[in-house]
């Protein structure tokens, strides 16, 4: 340069301010706290709302920054007094004339600007952190602005102009108390209009524009408000919400970045035509819940006006979706197709067999934890349903039909069983039918219908009688229809019901003699122990394999005989259509169980409502029995029986069409029928409760 000389043009001095915070509302603590503490807006809330709770600050969620008139802002001042850190500052406040805070200009008429309440010294960690920014937030903004001294030269040097400021700070004020904003002094030498000086150094920097930053959380707090997305107490949750879906993440210095999934959802939005990705729609909807708090619009007018708005933009968007597909398909790569033929579950299962109750179609399915059972396709109205064991890993439908099982068809199932819980000579997978004339899957499956009573209309006609000694029915009365076997069926037994339903059997040969539940003779035994029962006798299991206990002074209520007397009748035989022998087969009047053999009659010696009362059961041992049972006084005429009774029931029968309830009653005892007795919820039998159930012996 030909000549370096500097000239002084102009030199000029100002009086310069820096102007305390305003009073404290949620939006500026997000801001704030983001930006000064590093507390992120959700965390920041959290805190915020745990000492409200404690009483040390005011509600943490308002849009206020004007302190209402009567709040007596110096007794708060005052309360900060004891701090060692800010309480000088405090008292600093009120020996200048007490608190002039720097008010905004908005107010919810709910809430006053967030402040402190109560003076506290014992908090640690964020929470004291952002208490002490509270804090020191309400002494600066009742306190007097920052004063200093800003000082402008301009010089020329070879026809250039440059100019310089200074600044010389002359009272810090709020800064004292304020750390969280910097105001520093930039000293300038004193020159004088006119003199000319010698430049140390002159130098051209090269500079260039750069991009804007990623934004900051408070970047994007600031944003919202000012495009009206969400509100002060919503602001956190949306942040939270787009990050906890990927649609951002954020850099290191905790700013955020756009994810893949949010470019390409922003991208495929915007190629709709609907810039759903800017923050009109939501604003509009927040303008219009303002103006109906502010009572300039109604509520109802509001509702119509959105849904249809973003009814129109819902249904422009499902037409457009492959938009959205094709603008994620950049990011994440183009989409396997899917075809449409492909299904896997189908839309209507295939139908199994027909429903023994209503006749309509029965179907396999799946239940939530697992496992199979047949269900009727009329349910609710039809409860009738089979259940599979957990043994039982895959179930589904064969496409060969039963040639023996009716009503026509019955499919065949495919079954997949699990390991060790077949006989080692059989497979794990095999095709069978479950219609009853498969012997071998039903003893394994131990298959049953479960019935619940129809909700209107009449019972439809029984379809087949194969798998009737394996159902059970909690129905009170129905009529049922037997049909004649198929030609080739092979002759099926009923299935093995369950063992603890009845009561403990008593061994063939005795009479009077009292058995356990194992079927074995007991053992009479003398109680030693002193107390109420010292020197009574009573039977329990020889061997010690069952529970079975029972005083020996337990006597008939009529007889006052033995504590149990089992009488075994002669043997009925009879052509039964399915190869059972029939009580009403015999005019003998004896009752025969579902082996087609003699029952037994034993005697209720458990303390309860039936004690003493007398009932029909197997007489095979107990691991043994069909699972027969009926109450001896509920017993029917011989003349009237026409097949074996249901397992479980109450003593009633099928193959008889007109028998009806009445029948049935008048042929009892009228004593025994003076009301109609209650049902046990265990066995689901009348004339005991749970506790006294025979069951539990």
């Amino acid at each position: 340069m030909e000549d370096p000389t500097a000239t002084v043009v102009e030199v000029s001095s100002k009086a310069k301010s820096k102007w305390r915070p305003q009073a404290l509302d949620t939006v500026e603590l997000e801001k704030l706290a983001s930006r000064k503490l590093r507390i992120n807006a959700k965390e920041t809330m959290r805190i915020a709302e745990k000492l409200y709770t404690q009483g040390y600050i005011s509600y943490p969620r308002t849009e206020t920054n004007i302190f209402p008139k009567d709040l007596n802002l110096t007794a708060l001042v005052e309360q900060q007094t004891p701090d060692p850190h800010w309480g000088s500052f405090a008292r600093s406040i009120l020996e200048r004339g007490g608190p002039t805070p720097r008010n905004g200009n908005k107010s919810d008429q709910a809430h006053p600007p967030i402040h402190p309440t109560k003076y506290t010294g014992s908090l640690q960690g964020d929470e004291q952190r952002l208490y002490e920014f509270i804090v020191r937030h309400f002494l600066a903004c009742c306190s007097q602005d920052a004063q200093g001294q800003e000082t402008t030269v301009e010089i020329d040097i070879a026809q250039e102009r440059f100019v310089a400021h200074g600044l010389v700070i002359l009272a810090r004020n709020y800064l004292d108390v304020y750390p969280y904003d910097r105001w520093s002094d930039k000293t300038l030498p004193v020159y004088e209009r006119g003199s000319r000086f010698q430049p140390s150094t002159m130098q051209m920097v090269d500079g260039e524009t750069s991009p804007p930053q990623l934004l900051t959380e408070a970047d994007l707090i600031a944003l919202m408000e000012k495009h009206g997305i969400g509100t002060d107490a919503t602001h956190a949750e949306h942040i939270e919400t787009i990050k906890a879906r990927m649609y951002v993440g954020l850099t290191p210095d905790k700013r955020f970045l756009p994810g893949h999934l949010g470019m390409g959802l922003v991208e495929g939005y915007d190629a709709m035509g609907y810039e759903m990705s800017k923050p009109d729609l939501r604003a509009e909807l927040e303008a219009d819940l303002k103006l109906i708090c502010e009572g300039k619009k109604k509520k109802c007018v509001v509702l119509r006006q959105q849904v249809q708005k973003y009814k129109q933009v819902f249904i422009e968007a499902v037409a457009k979706a492959k938009k959205l597909d094709e603008a994620l398909s950049q990011y994440f790569g183009e989409g396997a197709e899917v075809a449409q033929q492909e299904t896997i579950y189908p839309a209507v299962p295939e139908p199994v067999r027909k429903c023994p109750q209503c006749n309509k179609d029965m179907v396999l399915k799946t239940k939530k934890s697992g496992g199979f059972y047949l269900s009727c396709m009329g349910f609710p109205e039809c409860r009738t349903v089979m259940w599979f064991p957990d043994s039982v890993l895959e179930a589904s439908r064969d496409g060969s039909v039963c040639p023996v099982c009716r009503p026509h068809p019955v499919y065949r199932l495919k079954f997949k069983f699990k390991r060790g819980s077949l006989p080692p000579t059989m497979p794990l997978e095999f095709i069978g039918c479950i219609g009853g004339c498969d012997e071998t899957l039903r003893e394994i499956l131990d298959l049953r219908f479960s019935r619940g009573a129809p909700r209107a209309g009449p019972p439809a006609s029984q379809p087949s009688g194969y798998l009737q000694a394996g159902w059970s029915s909690n129905r009170t009365d129905s009529s049922q229809h037997n049909h004649p076997q198929p030609p080739g069926a092979r002759q099926t037994r009923p299935l093995k019901a369950l063992a603890q339903n009845q009561p403990p059997p008593v061994a063939a040969g005795e009479s009077n003699s009292v058995v356990c539940n194992c079927g074995q003779e007991a053992l009479l035994l003398t109680v030693r122990k002193e107390g109420p029962n010292q020197g009574r006798q009573f039977y329990k299991c020889q061997g010690g394999s069952c529970s079975f206990f029972l005083w020996a002074n337990s006597s008939h209520p009529e007889t006052g005989g033995p504590p149990s007397s089992s009488t075994r009748h002669p043997t009925i035989s009879g052509n039964h259509p399915h190869g059972f022998a029939s009580p009403g087969d015999d005019s003998g009047g004896g009752t025969s169980c579902l082996c087609s053999q003699a029952t037994v009659t034993r005697t209720v010696q458990k303390d309860g409502p039936n004690k003493g009362r007398q009932f029909h059961t197997c007489a095979k041992p107990r691991e043994q029995q069909c699972g027969f049972f009926q109450w001896v006084d509920e017993n029917v005429a011989p003349g009237t029986l026409g097949a074996p009774p249901w397992p479980g029931g109450r003593g009633k029968t099928h193959g008889l069409e007109s028998r009806s309830k009445r029948a049935r009653t008048s042929s009892l005892d009228p004593g025994s029928m003076a009301k109609k007795l209650r049902k046990c919820s265990l066995c689901h039998q009348p004339g005991h409760t749970r506790p006294f159930c025979p069951q539990n012996r």
